[in-house]
């Protein structure tokens, strides 16, 4: 609070400095979660009209490998192995390789009664980065893709996957996250609404160049391409993803091979995914700090920084600084334009609260629910920001609960 009053303060005393930083806030929140898809669009549009577009047909299926690792989740299990072997592929191309490092219940064994599949073993648990590099060691064909245990896949998605490497440009291939019916009424639907806002934009990011960072759910790249990572690494699909960008090559994004999961069950539950998720960012600027070279990955580095770095260091920051600058300004000129932006953030952010309130209680009001979850999102920013600075992140994390 007296960091807040000294703020307060120190703007009212600057004339002019409070309006810069209203106007410079204003504009970093609507680019972000506006203008930039809103550019991009116009840039993909104007290209596909006035450019000549390369159309590579479907390639044939290549021999690939389906890795996920799972820890244990002996109450999912049997329904992703069903989901893996009924997946519409040509036999003897697609290997099924499950890695169980550290798991404690009975998933191994329950893996271990079914033909088929490759399981992969460890009494330690180490983190998924090391159980993902195990796994490689292991892979041989020219194509891998990776899955979640928790998650589900429809029938055609490798097929769909494999299609675009047909291009050699293409070095990976994301796949579409949606989420199930079940879990928090307030998660499911912010969770559900943010997704399909985020899958709008990898299309578009696809299009242009590259999808910015491939969720762990479904990704693919070629095996040659894979890069070892640490085994601390906190959110290795999106720095996996990224690298595969550094090494000249491009991140397609496939809506026809999807992944479906449940929401969290709790938004306590979301929480902490969320604030594990957003201190693995601040982790994956510094292992991709070669993406801010924008001399070097000119149209990369423009949407790595515009679609994410942007959301995660500036937008959290200017939420807090706008409705002070604005407060200030309404009072200081009475101006109806500050007057109305103060009273729509009021709105935004008392049904954030009444969001909040509804949500740990299992409950949810329609209305508020998007309004809720952006603050949200938002606010596990910084959280995630404390945890990384204080080194409080581990890889090993608590999965968040779900339904079966």
């Amino acid at each position: 609070m007296a960091v807040i009053i000294l703020f307060l303060t120190y703007v009212a005393s600057m004339p002019d400095v409070d309006v810069i930083l209203f106007r410079a806030c204003f504009f970093i929140l609507f680019y972000t979660y506006a203008g930039y898809p809103l550019m991009v669009f116009i840039l993909v549009k104007t290209r596909n009209f006035t450019g000549k577009k390369q159309n590579f047909p479907p390639g044939e299926c290549l021999p690939v490998t389906l890795v996920i690792a799972a820890y244990n989740e002996e109450k999912i299990i049997e329904k992703k192995i069903r989901n893996c072997l009924d997946l519409n592929y040509p036999p003897g191309l697609l290997e099924v390789l499950f890695v169980t490092d550290g798991s404690s219940d009975n998933t191994f064994n329950i893996l271990n009664e079914y033909k088929g599949i490759t399981v992969l073993h460890i009494p330690e648990r180490q983190g998924k980065p090391s159980a993902l590099n195990r796994a490689m060691i292991r892979v041989t064909t020219p194509i891998v893709v990776f899955s979640d245990a928790n998650t589900l896949l429809n029938k055609d998605a490798i097929k769909h996957i494999t299609g675009h490497y047909a291009n050699p440009e293409v070095g990976g291939v994301a796949g579409e996250k949606r989420i199930m019916k079940e879990g928090s009424g307030t998660v499911k639907r912010g969770e559900g609404l943010y997704w399909r806002y985020e899958s709008g934009l990898k299309k578009l990011d696809s299009s242009l160049k590259s999808v910015v960072g491939a969720a762990g759910e479904l990704f693919s790249v070629r095996s040659n391409l894979y890069t070892p990572l640490p085994d601390n690494t906190i959110i290795e699909d999106f720095v996996q993803s990224l690298l595969v960008c550094v090494k000249g090559s491009v991140v397609r994004y496939e809506p026809r091979a999807w992944a479906e999961e449940n929401a969290s069950l709790s938004v306590r539950d979301e929480m902490e995914r969320k604030i594990r998720i957003s201190a693995g960012a601040f982790q994956a600027m510094g292992m991709l700090k070669m993406l801010f070279n924008i001399f070097k990955f000119p149209v990369i580095s423009f949407q790595f920084i515009s679609h994410r770095i942007v959301r995660w260091t500036i937008c959290p920051l200017a939420l807090v600084i706008l409705p002070i600058c604005s407060v200030i300004l309404y009072i200081r000129t009475g101006s109806i334009l500050y007057g109305m932006v103060t009273f729509l953030q009021l709105i935004l952010y008392v049904s954030a609260a009444c969001g909040w309130w509804y949500a740990v209680r299992n409950r949810h009001i329609k209305i508020v629910y998007p309004l809720f979850y952006f603050v949200f999102m938002n606010f596990c920013v910084f959280a995630g920001l404390v945890r990384f600075l204080r080194k409080k992140q581990s890889v090993l994390w608590k999965r968040a609960e779900r339904s079966i």
